[in-house]
């Protein structure tokens, strides 16, 4: 390990992962460890135009007795080289020698018991595909999902027929670019400089993105193809997003309030998809990035992971070593139908139905009763709903 760009107690280790067409590819794994360790660590995963920045995240888990590591994919953030197309990848698979590494370090060289992943956005995706490859491996004891990229966030016809044309031209031109991108509102949205509370270096994360190229958006595409089939995620898995989305293109002040990215809908939608133990919980006023939401947000999603983690990891206390910090909250957990709009198919080697999905129902989060008629749905949830339009 050596000295990390974010100072102590920040340290980190750089994966070597051989060579591609662009030359040598590395990793980087960021890690801090907690004062008084548990034999528990979380392996944190960022998104698409993306880095490990977040300390607050990193604050919430040392402070309980986790070990806090966060994983820069290969061309992301602090692992970009020169000459290397940024944030790009062939398949998702391609990330899975990072995360084999990090999951080695973190169990075998740094004797971790149990490990937690969570990952944001892309990164769910990516972890959800990891964790369906690798579910008869005991490689991690639970996964929590940050809104994440289950569709692309379009109308029909673009995620169906034109992306399935543009999958084929990313497997004949992958680098070719494509004429959209992510747009600055989310990003003004959290950038200090801006009308958002963090600072993050922009050469990594700048507002606009980078070039989304054919390539990348066909191995997306594949990957969520292979999720929305159905995966068999044998761990316990949290799934958060929002209430809601934003869905302008110019800046209103309903982006700080919303998910700016992604439609809310296609993670829910798809939850079931994920395995047969899903929580599902919703925080009204969340952003893409749930743990940059507001102070009075976030609070409501740390308190809600720290809760699921005692509940389902069997992790043992999670509280602060300050008993008068915790919110004691509530634990309960109630099931609810997985989504009718979409089913998930029934298991037959098994002899049941679809996975079961369970919602929330503390009161720092909004209860997200997928498939539940109108009428048993809580009215936060259906007050919380996106408007037409965005």
């Amino acid at each position: 390990m050596e000295p990390d760009v974010l100072g102590p107690p920040y340290e980190r280790q750089t994966i070597d992962l051989g060579t591609d067409d662009e030359g040598p590819v590395v990793a980087t794994l960021v890690r801090r460890r907690a004062e008084r360790p548990s034999g528990r660590a979380v392996l944190y995963v960022h998104g698409f135009v993306d880095y490990f920045f977040q300390t607050h995240l990193a604050d919430f888990f040392v402070e309980r007795g986790w070990d806090f590591y966060a994983l820069d994919l290969r061309k992301y953030g602090r692992s970009l080289l020169p000459g290397q197309t940024p944030n790009f990848c062939r398949d998702i698979s391609d990330y899975f020698p990072e995360l084999d590494a990090a999951a080695e370090i973190i169990r075998s060289d740094d004797g971790h018991d149990t490990l937690l992943a969570m990952g944001h956005s892309t990164g769910g995706l990516i972890l959800s595909l990891w964790a369906d490859a690798r579910r008869d491996t005991g490689t991690v004891d639970g996964l929590v999902l940050n809104s994440p990229f289950f569709d692309l966030n379009a109308p029909w016809a673009v995620r169906r027929p034109l992306a399935a044309a543009v999958s084929r031209l990313g497997r004949r031109a992958p680098h070719r670019i494509l004429p959209f991108g992510l747009g600055t509102v989310y990003g003004e949205s959290i950038h200090s400089d801006h009308r958002g509370e963090w600072t993050y270096d922009l050469a990594w994360k700048p507002l606009a993105g980078f070039p989304v190229r054919a390539g990348w958006l066909n191995a997306i595409r594949t990957g969520q193809r292979r999720l929305r089939a159905g995966l068999d995620i044998q761990v316990p898995v949290l799934l958060a997003c929002s209430t809601r989305s934003f869905r302008g293109t110019r800046w209103h002040d309903n982006a700080t309030l919303a998910d700016a990215v992604l439609d809310v809908e296609h993670m829910v939608r798809y939850a079931p998809r994920l395995g047969r133990h899903v929580t599902l919980a919703r925080f009204d006023g969340g952003l893409h990035d749930l743990t940059l939401s507001g102070p009075a947000v976030r609070k409501k999603v740390f308190d809600e992971v720290g809760r699921w983690a005692e509940a389902f990891l069997a992790a043992g206390p999670t509280a602060p070593a300050d008993p008068a910090t915790a919110d004691p909250g509530s634990t309960d957990l109630a099931p609810v139908a997985p989504t009718t709009a979409d089913p998930a198919p029934a298991d037959p080697a098994a002899g049941g139905g679809p996975p079961s999905v369970e919602a929330s129902t503390g009161t720092d989060s909004t209860t997200a009763e997928a498939g539940l008629p109108e009428s048993r749905r809580s009215t936060a949830d259906t007050a919380g709903a996106a408007p037409a339009g965005g």
